[in-house]
């Protein structure tokens, strides 16, 4: 009978554990499935994870009863410090750099201003105590950046003027400043009024001792991947664990774990280490994992008939954020910068709130700071409503006023970024080409090539053997790229009216970097000394690794 007992026992805990094991699976694939319903409708594919775990919630189809704050903390804490690191690791600085400075303002001084604002307007109008109000703008201060790199790349947006790298590196670096500002409020809500002394020390150990541990750790990384193979798949294991590192070493000095994950993880995904594509390729996968994880969970935590309680706040607060504190924001942070008002609507309208406002209102509600999810309620709608409104129009605005670029890719702002093998050359054929008059068969082309089109009279004709060859055709070749040794770089950087070669020499710069080459205006020029770099050119340079 014992055995028997023990049996049963066991073949129930298996019945759980398989009952979990399949919802988890139909998650996973509801989630898939939302993710192609999100590329064919336009709806950002994190609003359908959110929907997927409220489905399953108490108030949903499957009734599920999770409360459990502190263990959504753990959770969604944890998931973040992935993300955070993503949002640097993907991000190509060579894309970033000539928009880093307006972004890294945005990052910093943009999360302040936005939580005074947004604060400001807690208080006076929804009749908030001021620490109240302010921790509530300190929580909802940052962009989401799983929203923003989502939204840009299923919907492949390219924006002038550099504005995707700009956007990337905003959302991917500002989660760290709202961060700090949460926790200097919560200490001033929990301690009374701490001295001017104690708040600058918070701040300085937040940021000094992350950016201290991440570059030492990014440093010690780059020696042992430098030093060390690892077996297949263990390289990944190993980031794994310098990302977890990354947030904790700092946390357990007082130090901002949020900036060090992000610091380290756009320091190792910019330095030249072998198998790196498959690395970001590795955590962009893994980066969705996460957002699926924590969206869902969000979800899952959130109630319907607790949110219709605070709708009318959140709306109210969503109405202020993206029509007062964002644009404010933008417009005055970025006057030093003078972007076009095309640029600032587009940046305005990408001032997504997701994942992290909610994590940071988890935060909250934890430390006891609010009535129990009555925050976690409100800053749910504002993200609901950010989501649906913000990113849903962020396409059509950016269309509207002029801001795609149809001549860049926006998948070249992120590291996994991989060139097409095949590269396609056009050639003008004038009256003394050796081309000239004679049958495609007949002509000697380069090795690995072959005629791919021809443009006469600005009449495009499909090629064939006989087809005979004229002056004035426009032929494209198309041809295997060819495979460069490791020890050459070649590389492309487009010219933005910040870069700070604009109206300067080469002669004067004297880069680092050979330029070989500069496309503009359609036309190729071989740069000397004496060659003005402009806004718009492209340089095609040889990186020494």
């Amino acid at each position: 009978m014992r055995l028997y007992h023990i049996g049963a026992k066991m073949y129930s805990c298996n019945m759980d554990l398989n009952i979990v094991l399949v919802f988890v699976a139909l998650v996973m694939v509801s989630a898939i499935f939302g993710s192609r319903i999100s590329s064919k409708s336009g709806m950002p594919v994190l609003l359908i994870f959110l929907v997927l775990g409220m489905l399953a919630g108490v108030d949903g189809l499957l009734g599920i009863d999770f409360e459990d704050y502190d263990a959504a903390n753990t959770i969604c804490s944890a998931a973040l410090i992935f993300i955070m690191f993503y949002g640097g690791f993907g991000t190509s600085w060579k894309a970033a750099r000539p928009v880093a400075a307006p972004s890294i303002v945005l990052a910093s001084a943009g999360v302040v201003m936005t939580a005074m604002v947004t604060g400001v307007f807690c208080h006076l109008v929804l009749g908030m105590q001021w620490l109240d109000a302010m921790l509530l703008g300190s929580v909802l201060s940052s962009t989401d950046a799983a929203s923003v790199f989502s939204i840009l790349r299923s919907r492949r947006l390219s924006l002038k003027y550099g504005t995707s790298s700009l956007l990337e590196m905003e959302s991917g670096s500002n989660d760290p400043a709202a961060y700090m500002l949460v926790m200097i409020f919560l200490e001033m809500r929990s301690a009374g009024s701490p001295s001017f002394l104690t708040i600058s020390y918070d701040v300085f150990s937040q940021v000094v001792y992350a950016m201290a541990i991440g570059v030492a750790l990014a440093w010690a990384t780059k020696q042992i991947l430098g030093r060390f193979s690892f077996p297949e798949g263990f390289t990944q294991i190993f980031i794994l664990a310098v990302a977890l590192l990354s947030y904790a070493l700092p946390s357990l000095v007082g130090g901002n774990g949020y900036l060090g994950a992000y610091l380290v993880g756009i320091l190792l995904g910019n330095m030249k280490m072998e198998g790196k594509k498959d690395l970001v390729s590795f955590f962009n996968v893994f980066n969705g994992m996460m957002q699926i994880l924590i969206f869902f969970l969000l979800g899952l935590l959130a109630s319907p008939r607790s949110l219709l309680a605070e709708i009318h706040v959140g709306l109210l607060i969503s109405v202020c954020m993206i029509l007062v504190a964002r644009p404010v924001t933008v417009a005055l942070l970025t006057l030093p910068f003078r972007f076009p008002l095309r640029q600032q609507a587009v940046i305005c309208m990408a001032g997504l709130r997701g994942a992290s406002s909610i994590v940071f209102s988890i935060v909250v509600t934890v430390a006891g700071a609010y009535a129990y999810g009555s925050i976690f309620n409100t800053v749910f709608v504002v993200v609901l409503v950010s989501i649906l409104l913000q990113g849903t129009l962020l396409p059509f605005v950016s269309r509207k006023v002029g801001m795609i670029d149809e001549e860049e890719d926006v998948l070249k702002t992120f590291n996994d970024y991989e060139e097409s093998s095949i590269e396609f050359v056009p050639i003008q054929l004038s009256p003394d080409s050796a081309w000239t008059g004679r049958r495609i068969m007949d002509i000697d082309t380069p090795p690995d090539s072959i005629v791919a089109a021809i443009e006469r009279d600005g009449v495009p004709l499909v090629p064939k053997g006989d087809s005979v060859l004229n002056a004035g055709d426009r032929i494209i070749l198309g041809m295997a790229k060819p495979q460069l040794d490791t020890s050459v770089s070649l590389c492309e950087e487009t010219v933005s009216s910040h870069h700070p070669w604009v109206g300067r020499t080469l002669g004067d710069i004297r880069p680092k970097e050979l330029v070989l080459m500069i496309l503009r205006d359609g036309k190729c020029i071989i740069p000397t000394g004496g060659t003005e770099v402009r806004k718009g050119d492209v340089l095609v340079k040889n990186e020494q690794r």
